[in-house]
């Protein structure tokens, strides 16, 4: 077997450069940095405008995303400020005319505050029409549906809720149990139940929702 030292004379051992030939590396990596920044400059030179007008560019962009950052939060605070200074002062105009300013869900939770405040039906009638966020309009109409639901026969109050009639809405189980309720105030107990058993059958139903049903059943 070949022993360790006999594979290392098998070796071939690296030859060394002549001092010549180190100086002929130097001179080569010297011209070859010189070519290079004769070309850099070159390239600089032909594309200069090209090159400060894309910079100037990436500054500008970043400039403009930077201020509408700082004004966004900016806004936002303004906004939360106004508002909870309205809600302390219990200032139902405040919040009246932070919901006119403003939009999304932070307008439709300022019109209903307001609404709180003064009672003002009218509010209400707004913000069930015309709020920016589904949840909102559907507070806004299941609190008219209960002020004006005396005043409407069953299937006219079903027809009144029935944007809320789809589990997508907060407010499906609660609106279904006030339609029930209506029907069994009208005298139309079959009507009635029919709906409170889909009620008390849904799994999904809210324990005090679904007992409630289960009472008028």
């Amino acid at each position: 077997m070949t022993s360790i030292l006999e594979r290392k004379k098998n070796l071939k051992q690296p030859v060394k450069k002549t001092r010549e030939e180190y100086a002929e590396d130097a001179l080569y990596r010297e011209v070859w940095e010189d070519v290079n920044n004769e070309k850099t400059q070159e390239f600089l030179k032909k594309y200069w405008r090209y090159i400060v007008a894309a910079v100037l560019s990436v500054m500008i962009v970043v400039s403009v995303i930077q201020l509408g950052t700082r004004m966004y939060h900016a806004s936002k605070i303004a906004t939360a400020t106004v508002y909870e200074t309205a809600i302390e002062n219990v200032d139902a105009k405040a919040l009246a005319n932070l919901a006119h300013d403003k939009g999304g869900a932070i307008s439709d939770l300022a019109l209903f505050q307001s609404y709180l405040i003064d009672k003002d039906i009218k509010k209400l009638e707004t913000l069930a029409a015309n709020g920016h966020t589904r949840d909102f309009k559907d507070l806004a109409k299941l609190h008219l549906a209960s002020i004006n639901g005396d005043k409407m026969k069953a299937a006219e109050f079903e027809k009144f809720v029935s944007s809320m009639d789809t589990k997508h809405s907060p407010f499906f189980y609660t609106s279904r149990l006030m339609v029930a309720q209506k029907y069994l105030a009208d005298g139309d107990k079959e009507k009635s139940d029919k709906i409170l058993d889909v009620i008390i059958n849904d799994k999904n139903t809210p324990v005090s929702i679904s007992a409630t049903a289960q009472t008028l059943r």
